[in-house]
């Protein structure tokens, strides 16, 4: 009897819930379903719960019993058909139903209605309504969960046909995709050949259940009241559609939707991927990576030299006009704001907009939110963008804005939302996060020494930053400061973060800063002077002495983005690699011809491989169970990544001879991106001693 926060869905068109998010719900709980019929009964003590063998056989009989007795004395007057029913049934019981092969635990009345979902993520974290389960064959659970496909029960006078005929809601997957999904988490194989009978074997049981309580009503003791004034017409109804769905040659495709894309659609990259593991991305994500790929062969890969060579002129500091061109085609493509995680935008929609987590928004703020993906999804896009250096910021994806707007999508206020995160989604402005000084080891947090001043209703600060990301670009507006408050408070609770307008008197542009060379234009890294900079006191973030609780939670999502951009960056390598070496020849024979070339590439195939699936598992985890019980594994990826990425590429430079090392490719720039990502996304060190502090609590317990 524990309560729980969360909803629950009535309807199984899910109006009113966006069509991307109808599939996620569908999909929780298939595997939600798949999950209760995983358990081991005798392992947890539910061994003797029920009989195991003849379930159906016995429901069968139990409810022709109960129709019989409830139309014994003609009202209800009796469906001939429901007989004809009751026979057809019994002639064609699987022969699993008998020896208890399929059984377990049976919900008894699993449906989407009898689930509660979290408040805000679409995942399951209660089960309703357990008064019919017991033990027994579970294909009758999954068909009785399926029935919407099939027909729409209701409190009208009739019932409608279901999504199958009346045409399936945008989002919501189909039943063989359904049925698929359920399959491949709960192990079980695929039920095309019996799947007639349990379909119609849960509208018989429908059918009986109606009938009995319709005999009630007509008594007077209905628990229902008036809305079982039709459940007579319904009994009647799901019989008709028993006997129609019985009566059809075929209910579902001979093989699951699964196999189709794996085997028969000659879609290369869906097979690279099926092979991978359980990491498999969603046809809709397939979808979304596909055009992000046309995307970057069409306008990015095209145009990189020619953003180089403005980077490189005397007005390296303005924007190429093709830039905000194809900015405005990626939006109008449906590519924009994918790094946004699902969570964060139902909170930022509800602040700003007054909406809750079901809430249809109009066009433009679904495209300000971006397509509701999970970090784990957006990771195979992240992961694409990451080829080019110029690619994550025509998509609205590249940091520090997304770390910046992640920030201000967890941790804003509306004011603070509508001010600066709604330009910044539009992609108006852009922003830095000035966080590391030149005097104190900035790695560590708590060394910050700018101080950040309450004077009434401003703060002021004043301190020095330097590689402040982002603020040489002449869209950049807004600044999050981190500085200390309180110097004397406890040494995590020193710390703050604040707003400011880079326009604001007392903020000083001293210089861009060099990377190996690089100056990044027209992005840059900046050094910056804060001298008496007054700052409205409602630019503080959450408040005073949160800074570092902002900071940790900023090392989550947004910084994971780094590791998903590498991947994609040592993929760019490899092909280079393997292109220079099928057309180079050194010593008589292509590069690929030698023996020390084929070990080098292969071992690098290897790092990258198992280095993507720590990725992967690390932002799973991330959706899973949230930043702080995912810090080990993102850790160990944000160690991983650039190691491996800087091992990749430059074996792709030494391919390359002396081309490499030039602006003529992109691996030079790829390579000192990598390398100080060592640095800049938190040393080394400290990743790893996090690694093994972790690693050490463990062994203690």
């Amino acid at each position: 009897m524990e309560f729980l926060e969360g909803r629950i869905f009535i309807d199984s068109k899910l109006p009113g819930v966006p069509p991307e998010r109808r599939r996620a719900i569908y999909r929780a709980t298939a595997k939600t379903l798949a999950s209760i019929h995983s358990a081991n009964v005798d392992m947890i003590g539910l061994g003797k719960y029920g009989r195991r063998d003849n379930y159906c056989r016995r429901q069968i009989e139990r409810w022709a019993r109960q129709y019989i007795a409830s139309t014994a004395e003609g009202k209800p007057a009796s469906n001939p058909k429901m007989f004809r029913l009751i026979d057809w049934l019994r002639q064609n019981i699987p022969p699993e139903d008998s020896s208890g092969v399929a059984a377990g635990i049976v919900h008894g009345d699993f449906r989407i209605d009898n689930l509660v979902f979290h408040p805000t993520e679409d995942r399951v974290i209660g089960i309703l309504d357990w008064e019919l389960s017991t033990l027994g064959n579970q294909m009758s659970d999954v068909a009785h969960c399926c029935l919407p496909y099939t027909v729409v029960i209701g409190q009208n006078k009739h019932l409608d046909a279901g999504f199958e005929v009346t045409g399936i809601p945008e989002g919501i997957p189909s039943q063989a995709e359904f049925l698929d999904d359920y399959c491949s988490a709960s192990g079980n194989p695929w039920p095309a050949k019996v799947w007639k009978f349990y379909v119609a074997f849960a509208l018989f049981r429908g059918a009986s259940i109606c009938t009995g309580i319709y005999n009630r009503w007509l008594l007077g003791n209905a628990s229902g009241g008036e809305r079982a004034r039709y459940v007579g017409n319904h009994a009647n109804e799901l019989i008709n559609f028993a006997m129609d769905f019985i009566a059809r040659k075929s209910v579902l495709p001979e093989n699951p939707p699964s196999d189709a894309k794996q085997f028969g659609n000659g879609n290369k990259i869906q097979n690279i991927l099926d092979e991978r593991g359980r990491f498999v991305p969603s046809q809709r994500v397939l979808e979304l990576r596909n055009k992000l790929i046309k995307f970057m062969e069409d306008y990015i890969y095209p145009n990189e030299k020619e953003f180089e060579k403005l980077a490189q002129s005397d007005a390296r500091w303005t924007i190429h006009p093709e830039e905000e061109r194809l900015r405005e085609l990626a939006r109008k493509e449906g590519l924009w704001n994918l790094w946004i995680p699902f969570d964060s935008a139902a909170r930022a929609r509800k602040l700003i907009f007054g909406e809750g987590p079901n809430s249809i928004s109009d066009g433009g703020r679904d495209l300000l939110f971006g397509a509701g993906l999970s970090n784990l999804e957006y990771g195979y896009l992240c992961e694409i963008m990451g080829r080019s250096f110029w690619a994550p910021q025509i998509f609205n994806c590249s940091a520090p804005d997304t770390g910046n707007m992640e920030v201000l999508l967890r941790y804003g206020n509306k004011e603070q939302l509508e001010e600066w995160l709604i330009p910044l989604l539009e992609g108006k402005i852009r922003s830095a996060f000035a966080m590391t000084e030149p005097q104190v080891a900035s790695s560590e947090a708590t060394n910050i020494e700018c101080s950040i001043k309450r004077q009434g209703d401003s703060y002021i600060i004043n301190g020095n930053k330097w590689w402040t990301s982002g603020a040489m670009d002449p869209r950049c507006r807004v600044l999050i400061v981190m500085g200390k408050t309180d110097f004397s408070a406890a040494k995590h609770k020193q710390q703050s973060m604040i707003l400011v307008d880079i326009k604001t008197p007392g903020v000083h542009i001293k210089r861009p800063l060099l990377v190996f060379g690089f100056d990044d234009a027209p992005h840059g890294h900046a050094e910056i002077s804060f001298e008496n900079v007054c700052v409205p006191a409602k630019n503080i973030l959450l408040g005073e002495g949160r800074g570092f609780e902002i900071a940790q939670g900023r090392l989550g999502p947004g910084r994971l983005h780094h590791c998903m951009r590498l991947i994609g960056a040592a993929e760019r390598g490899m092909q280079l690699m393997a292109e220079r070496a099928l057309s180079r020849k050194a010593f008589g024979k292509f590069i690929a011809q030698h023996g020390s070339f084929l070990s080098e590439m292969a071992k690098c195939r290897i790092e990258l491989e198992r280095t993507r699936l720590l990725v992967l598992e690390a932002a799973d985890q991330l959706d899973r169970l949230g930043n702080k019980k995912a810090r080990g594994t993102i850790a160990m990826a944000k160690v991983a990544a650039p190691n491996m990425a800087l091992k990749v590429l430059d074996m792709a430079i030494q391919v390359h001879g002396a081309a490499g090392f030039s602006t003529d490719t992109v691996l030079s720039h790829l390579w000192a991106t990598a390398r100080t990502l060592r640095v800049a996304d938190g040393p080394d060190d400290v990743h790893l001693g996090t690694i093994a502090k972790l690693e050490l609590q463990r062994a203690k317990l």
